[in-house]
């Protein structure tokens, strides 16, 4: 097939570190692997392309730049009618597929007028995101441009049932959206050897370290584990705006010896970190409305790590209601030390359900599976087989 991906999020560096770099590289890749002739049009590339995707054909959309916000929105808006153009060139194609950006309607609407199938990616409800947690000038043209993609996609996928549930609010065609949650590369996340009795014992973490993942939790957690046994280390994989209150919160609770913060880490160096765990965390504080597709768990699974992770949003369902996992109260310290004691004094369960984690990651969860169940929604059963 000739497919065109479309990315017109200036937030989003396609060849980035980041988890929507990620999500993009992962589903390019299964796309090039394939033998599809992929095109790219993005409006920021964050680097060079992985050596992998050098197939891909990159084409640049106008830059967004900084400045004020509602110079922000406009510019962004001339960038995604430039998408129409670039589309026009690329001649005769089979799928468009779009991450689904706050300003980014064209793709769509050019894919229906020609009756070419097309995927609209979306991650995230970003008007309800942008105006919370950012800022919003043109909220009314923002929920415009949401009515007109989420209407004219072919298929609708969205990675969580809340974040489908405000897709089908939104759409003229609501029986177009479906939910695919997100997936990992179970070839190149794979577990390391099984330590039953390791000393040190390592507790992980991997993501951007910021509030919603609840870092100070974990940090909190371990502190009360190495206050009675120095042999309980914390390895937080990752960077970001917490970091520094982090580090700050373990030197006051005497902690920071034990406690190594790795900073930003390029995506191709994280399976060798996460071998070095003994058990893997995501320790989520209570969230109203959780959108999110937990990423870091399915690494988690396919990395053959047993997890903890808060009872919070969709984590329950990627643990199988607890089956691949331990689940406890969002926000509590006390319980996630509690759970983390819990399985470092048993070894037999760490080992089933590293086993039970790693088989559920390889036989559901791959970027695989993710790129077959959204093809064959957008182009019928037997596209979705590689």
């Amino acid at each position: 097939m000739r497919v065109a991906y479309v990315c017109t999020d200036p937030g989003v560096p396609v060849w980035g570190g980041k988890g929507a770099s990620v999500h993009v590289q992962a589903v390019l890749r299964v796309l090039v692997r394939r033998g599809h002739e992929v095109h790219l049009l993005a409006a920021r590339t964050g680097g060079a392309a992985p050596a992998d995707l050098d197939g891909v054909v990159v084409h640049p959309l106008p830059a967004v730049g900084r400045g004020p916000a509602a110079e922000r929105e406009v510019a962004a808006t001339r960038s995604d009618a430039a998408v129409a153009g670039l589309l026009d060139g690329l001649g005769p194609l089979d799928l468009l597929w779009e991450r689904y950006a706050l300003w980014g309607r064209t793709a769509t609407s050019w894919a229906a007028a020609r009756g070419v199938p097309s995927v609209l990616e979306v991650n995230a409800p970003l008007v309800e995101e942008q105006a919370e947690h950012r800022e919003l000038v043109d909220r009314a043209g923002a929920e415009r441009v949401a009515r007109e993609a989420l209407s004219a996609a072919t298929a609708v996928v969205a990675v969580s049932d809340p974040v489908a549930d405000w897709a089908r609010s939104r759409s003229r065609h609501p029986r177009r959206v479906v939910t695919v949650p997100n997936g990992v590369d179970a070839d190149r996340v794979v577990p390391g050897p099984f330590r039953a009795a390791p000393d040190p014992f390592v507790v992980g973490f991997v993501g951007t370290l910021k509030p919603w993942h609840g870092t100070e939790v974990l940090v909190d957690a371990h502190a009360l584990l190495a206050a009675t046994d120095p042999s309980w280390r914390l390895l937080l994989v990752g960077d970001g705006p917490c970091a520094a209150a982090l580090r700050a919160r373990a030197t006051a609770a005497g902690t920071a010896h034990l406690v190594e913060c790795t900073g930003a880490v390029a995506p191709p160096d994280v399976p060798a970190l996460l071998q070095r765990m003994d058990v893997a965390t995501a320790p989520y504080p209570p969230l109203d409305g959780s959108y999110f597709s937990p990423l870091k768990v399915y690494e988690y699974l396919a990395a053959g790590l047993p997890v903890v992770a808060s009872a919070v949003g969709q984590v329950p369902q990627a643990l199988d209601g607890g089956r691949l996992g331990e689940l406890v109260r969002p926000g509590d310290a006390a319980d996630l030390a509690r759970a983390l004691a819990a399985l470092r004094a048993d070894p037999a369960r760490r080992q089933a359900l590293s086993r039970a984690g790693r088989a559920a990651a390889v036989q559901r969860h791959t970027w695989d599976a993710v790129v077959d169940r959204v093809l064959g929604h957008a182009l019928g059963p037997a596209a979705g087989v590689a």
